[in-house]
């Protein structure tokens, strides 16, 4: 196999990993979802869940015809839990969907495409002051559902970059989300924004394959990549090394 060049900054690093990954599992074309509206919902409805989970909750609106600006509307929140429940934390995320509704009612004329043409900087100060929008879940709205340029940073790539050497194990959401997004900069805007799409799906992937807690390296596209970007590592991200009690060096914790 051949051994890939050396990196001289994280970003061409990170850029290279995502080539792998697409290469090994091709195009995504995440996020699965019919309308803008089911992209939000699903955004909400995913956090600490599976996405199956979130696929039950999203089948009961559905069958219940309530999977419409309309619906959320008029569903009572008490029914709309009872809905949600299989993506559980059904209290909260009935009343962030509730919320986002009001949201868009009283901000934006109860119109997606309206919140869409906000400029991205400001629809995510505004999705962000919603009761369970949090930053991931804010830029996975402002990227799948609103289509702006918005870079998702989930735990699937902290692991991948802490791994990797590209980034310290205790980065924050900006740090990861500026490391992503230098990785596809100089790209044209719609360019930017359907790679940033296909970097978090596949991330998510080989996060779920992969790159969990306890990481099953074995057969993972980026395996062959993994002891060369280590070796590559900066200084400021290496993984601190464990002492015994007999003071001798024990294994890096991250090659646990």
């Amino acid at each position: 196999m051949l051994v890939p060049p050396p990196y001289r900054a994280p970003a061409p690093a990170l850029r290279r990993l995502y080539e792998a990954l697409y290469n090994a599992y091709g195009p995504q074309s995440w996020w699965p979802a019919d309308t803008r509206l089911e992209v939000v919902v699903g955004a909400y409805l995913t956090q600490n869940t599976s996405w199956l989970a979130v696929e039950r909750a999203l089948e009961n609106l559905r069958a219940r015809g309530v999977l419409s600006l309309d619906g959320l509307r008029r569903i009572p929140e008490g029914e709309l839990q009872l809905l949600i429940r299989p993506s559980g934390y059904m209290i909260r995320k009935s009343s962030s969907i509730k919320a986002f509704i009001s949201f868009l009612d009283l901000m934006h004329e109860g119109s997606l495409e309206r919140l869409a043409a906000v400029p991205a900087p400001v629809a995510r100060r505004q999705l962000l002051a919603r009761p369970g929008g949090g930053e991931e879940t804010a830029d996975a709205i402002l990227l799948y559902a609103l289509d702006h340029p918005a870079m998702v940073a989930d735990e699937y790539l902290r692991r991948i970059a802490f791994r990797h050497g590209l980034a310290p194990e205790g980065a924050k959401y900006a740090q990861l989300q500026a490391l992503a997004g230098a990785a596809f900069a100089g790209e044209d805007p719609d360019t930017y924004i359907s790679l940033a799409k296909e970097f978090h799906a596949l991330v998510v992937v080989v996060g779920k394959n992969h790159c969990r807690k306890q990481p099953a390296c074995g057969g993972c596209p980026l395996e062959h990549l993994l002891e060369h970007n280590r070796k590559k590592r900066p200084a400021d991200t290496a993984a601190p090394r464990r002492t015994s009690r007999r003071g001798k060096r024990a294994t890096p914790s991250h090659a646990l």
